[in-house]
């Protein structure tokens, strides 16, 4: 017997002794303290710095969100108060009306790109015609336009124009009579990225701090994100977005830890824009944030790791010197294992370390019997489908043969060989074919009655054993030989391939008289000349 062997049974025999328990209770104790330690620990650090780190965030998210808001607001009054100094009857005059607006050149300069006026219609008045196309384009669709239309001062969606196709932020102002009806509409075209806008996205990181900010355009479904590497404009993405903005949208802030377009966990804080609606979100990677937790996990574990491996040594060679003298007795127990002593079960009189020896003892004995019963199933069954075999199906066949004799009854033998079977073997290989053979026998197996006897004797090769048949013999064998052809016309699903297999069938009937091997050898028989007439048929014989 190797070492590892008589360690493996020694270890099994004092699993209920009392220095076992105490071990155990032992090894309990220090693993749940090292585990408890490590939760306990790790989640109050968690906790304690998400509630720092959130805090920080909406620190910033807010600064943000109120210089841009400012900023935004100081915007659409300058607009306000441009749109109502537009002489009204230079609206009827373009050329005039376009050299005006170059004239307020210090209010181009706060927009960066254009101001242009758009009258009541949706055409082009003023303006610089190649930040969007001819000067007939038609503006009658911005949402811009038809909100200054109806009279209100409005901040539309980013957009994609100008020379250098730069994301651009439309802000309108309705152009009013003396009594109040709008005659046009005027547009400052502002850059996003202009400098002096959005330029605290970048400058409260510092430029060399870990995360990342993103202004969030809910309504469009664009976002402006800024990193060490400067602001980008992109669709957005809302994942992890959804329930941290549905909060930051209903009171204006919201704080949490939500995933990325990639997937990564992050600390968030989201503030509201209150005069766009717009989001600010201020995030920084949980890696960064809780880089300490993850050091005092590794710690923890480590610690831990240690003394469990240590008192595991040295309780493991207390444990071997106090149970020696067991070692011996299960020396003996092995030997009865391989009949070098009798075999004999003994009562278990107590659950301690003679009550282990006892057990091995009957555990034995219970082994040896369930081996007996394999091998006899073995012996009688297929391994593969699990039906009798060849063996077991010639003694079913002398006790059919020997009731049909007694009771004056035929016995008919259906001896199947599948069609197409080595085709699938060797383009799917042997697995696929004993797949094959499994659902066949499935198939077959839901046809014949239970009384009958299915079998498969080798190969691709079943029989089927009917007996008691009466002056119908003939009509019912071809009605099972019909039933077993038909359920294998629907294919089978074998590997994600489509197979298809056929059988052709031997019918032979005798009776008592008849022999088993005469049966057996005119089934086989008759069942190639059924291959020989096309396949998927049957033919019968009577002896």
């Amino acid at each position: 017997m190797s070492k590892k062997h008589h360690a493996r049974l020694t270890f099994a025999r004092i699993y209920n002794s009392v220095l076992t328990r105490l071990l155990v209770v032992a090894l309990c104790i220090v693993i749940s303290g090292a585990v408890l330690r490590y939760y306990v620990l790790t989640n109050f650090l968690r906790e304690d710095l998400s509630a720092v780190v959130e805090s920080q965030q909406l620190a910033l998210a807010t600064y943000v969100a109120h210089d841009v808001d400012i900023k935004i607001i100081r915007r659409r009054l300058l607009i306000e108060l441009l749109a109502a100094s537009v002489p009204l009857d230079l609206l009827a005059r373009p050329e005039q009306l376009q050299a005006w607006v170059k004239e307020r050149s210090p209010y181009q300069a706060v927009f960066s790109s254009e101001i242009l006026i758009v009258d009541a219609s949706g055409k082009r008045l003023a303006g610089d015609p190649d930040q969007e196309g001819r000067g007939d384009t038609d503006y009658a669709d911005r949402d811009y336009i038809q909100a200054g239309l109806a009279g209100k001062p409005f901040i539309g969606r980013p957009i994609d124009q100008g020379r250098n196709a730069e994301p651009m932020l439309p802000i309108s102002a309705p152009i009013r009579n003396g009594a109040g009806e709008v005659q046009a509409v005027l547009v400052g075209m502002m850059p996003l990225a202009a400098p002096g806008f959005l330029d605290s996205l970048l400058q409260s990181r510092g430029g060399t701090a870990p995360g990342k900010f993103q202004l969030v355009f809910p309504d469009s479904r664009l976002q402006i994100e800024s990193s060490r590497l400067g602001l980008g404009f992109t669709p957005i993405s809302l994942a992890g977005l959804g329930r941290l903005e549905d909060r930051a949208m209903e009171g204006g802030r919201a704080t949490g830890i939500a995933l990325d377009a990639e997937g990564n966990e992050e600390v968030r804080a989201m503030v509201s824009v209150p005069s766009t609606g717009w989001i600010i979100v201020a995030s920084l990677p949980s890696r960064e944030a809780f880089a300490t937790v993850e050091r005092t996990q590794s710690f923890l574990i480590r610690g831990a790791i240690s003394s469990i491996f240590l008192f595991g040594i040295i309780s493991s060679i207390g444990l071997y010197f106090v149970f020696r003298p067991l070692f011996h007795a299960a020396a003996q127990a092995d030997c009865m294992t391989r009949d070098e002593l009798p075999h004999a079960s003994l009562p278990v009189v107590r659950n301690d370390e003679v009550g282990h020896l006892i057990s091995a003892f009957n555990r034995l004995l219970f082994k040896l019997k369930e081996k007996q019963a394999e091998l006899e199933r073995i012996a009688h069954h297929d391994t593969l489908t699990g039906l009798p075999n060849r063996h077991q199906l010639s003694g079913r066949l002398r006790q059919v043969l020997t009731q049909a004799q007694r009771k004056g009854t035929q016995v008919g033998l259906l001896f199947m060989d599948l069609d197409g079977f080595k085709r699938i073997n060797d383009t799917l290989g042997h697995e696929a074919g004993d797949e094959v053979l499994r659902q066949v026998a499935k198939r077959f197996g839901a046809v014949v009655r239970g009384s009958d006897t299915l079998a498969r004797i080798g190969g691709d090769e079943f029989v089927v054993l009917l007996s008691d048949l009466g002056a119908d013999a003939e009509e019912t064998v071809s009605t099972v030989a019909s039933k077993c052809i038909e359920a294998l016309s629907a294919p089978f699903l074998i590997a994600g391939a489509v197979c298809q297999v056929g059988v052709s069938i031997g019918i032979a009937l005798g009776d008592g008289e008849s022999s088993a091997d005469a049966l057996l050898l005119t089934a086989d028989r008759v069942m190639y000349q059924a291959k020989k007439t096309g396949r998927g048929r049957y033919v019968t014989h009577k002896l």
